[in-house]
């Protein structure tokens, strides 16, 4: 990798009070040729990634160390009508956080934000199972007028694939027109509407989102032995959340196969399916077994995923202690009805006519069949109305014939 020589740090004094009070708050600057500065930016930043290990997919998050640095032979101010201005943070055993700027006549944003991370760095990724070199990347909301500074206070989060950067307390520029931050600013839409007159009423409580209808689609998990699980569902995700005005909804989220990848993993005794979409960074089902009865259940789900109008975009759940899903090894769980598994207080996943095998599967198809309680119930309710109706018809006919009998009782023969 090439060396961090030269990057400039500004100490001045509002960015350091700023980075005091966000912790690793630090100042980046990109100068040209002459030493005047073309970009400057204050922030600090989080990252979520999710990554491969042998045991399945799991997640890490770090922040931007305080050695970060800017790569000056990947930095540049940008040549008119060649190429755009571009700050590059490295750190660690190859990481790098790129910003790159266009601008039009009156107005500049970061049209693009990329994450360069090493898998082979064992201190933030351990137990990966690839050493690879990855890059994401995605178009941002940042932007400011020129002559401008962008400020945003509010956590501004970037989604990129299977990565997720908030940066906090940020204050970036870029076409300087002088080697220091403009006095005039343009917030971010995070930290708005800006109140002018009175504060408003109080928020009323918001009505929950219209539930979509979930298509059902089947999925297949395969490992060095064949196919270790089968499910064929339809999913609903039933997510509490707090919006930025404060007020409490719950939201109903439904998982379209069309725009869904699913990958998993199979263990001796463990067996993963994991689902990702462009709002869904990880829903991971874990089917476990349990040797002393000779039956699969789902033993955990795992959701992390973005909700754009919460106060906090990224919401996470976990729990590994279900037991649901329940069947007979060599046998499959099916359930025409409707299933609520509750994962955590703000989190469900409503699962719609589900058929589902972990472990011991033959030749890529379902086993015998172990009919779930709901559907049982429901079979029960039809046989015990038309039980009733056929006594009721048994009872009215036998009150027919005692009545003619005893009115032919009443006659004598001439």
């Amino acid at each position: 990798m090439a060396a961090l020589g030269g990057a400039r740090r500004r100490p001045l004094f509002l960015l350091l009070l700023a980075g005091l009070l966000h912790g690793t708050a630090a100042t980046f600057v990109v100068t040209d040729g002459n030493g005047t500065a073309c970009i400057m930016a204050n922030f600090s930043a989080a990252f979520v990634t999710s990554y491969d290990t042998r045991n399945g997919p799991t997640n890490v998050t770090f922040d931007l160390p305080p050695d970060a640095a800017v790569l000056n032979s990947s930095s540049s101010c940008g040549k008119e009508n060649a190429s755009a201005p571009s700050l590059v943070i490295a750190f660690g055993r190859g990481h790098r956080l790129t910003l790159n700027f266009t601008r039009n006549a009156t107005r500049y944003s970061v049209q693009l934000m990329g994450f360069t991370y090493n898998l082979s760095d064992t201190q933030i990724f351990p137990n990966a199972s690839s050493k690879e070199i990855k890059t994401v990347e995605s178009a941002t909301d940042i932007r400011a007028d020129i002559n401008k500074k962008y400020r945003c206070v509010s956590n501004n989060q970037i989604h990129m694939r299977n990565v997720t950067v908030t940066l906090h307390d940020a204050t970036i520029q870029a076409y300087l027109a002088s080697s220091s931050f403009s006095k005039e600013e343009t917030r971010c839409e995070q930290d708005g509407p800006f109140p002018t007159t009175a504060p408003p009423p109080p928020p009323r409580p918001s009505p929950s989102p219209t539930p979509e209808s979930p298509s059902v689609h089947k999925y297949n998990v395969s490992g060095a032995n064949g196919t270790c699980l089968l499910a064929s569902m339809g999913l609903q995700l039933n997510v509490t959340y707090s919006k930025r005005d404060n007020t409490t909804v719950s939201g109903l989220f439904s998982i379209d196969p069309s725009n869904t990848s699913a990958t998993g993993s199979c263990g001796a005794q463990l067996v993963t399916l994991d689902l990702r979409s462009s709002r869904i960074h990880s829903l991971l089902f874990q089917f476990g077994m349990d040797p002393n009865t000779s039956q699969f259940f789902l033993q955990g789900i795992q959701l992390n995923m973005t909700v754009p109008d919460a106060r906090d975009p990224t919401f996470q759940a976990d729990n590994s202690s279900l037991r649901a899903l329940q069947a007979t090894i060599g046998n499959s769980y099916k359930c025409n009805a409707e299933e609520r598994v509750e994962v955590t207080e703000a989190f469900s996943v409503n699962i719609f006519k589900v058929w589902v095998q972990a472990f011991q599967v033959q030749g890529d198809k379902f086993g015998s069949v172990e009919e779930c309680q709901l559907d049982e119930n429901s079979m029960l309710i039809p046989i015990a109305v038309g039980g009733a109706l056929a006594g009721l018809v048994l009872i009215v006919l036998i009150a027919y014939l005692i009545g003619r009998k005893r009115s032919h009782a009443g006659y004598q023969t001439i």
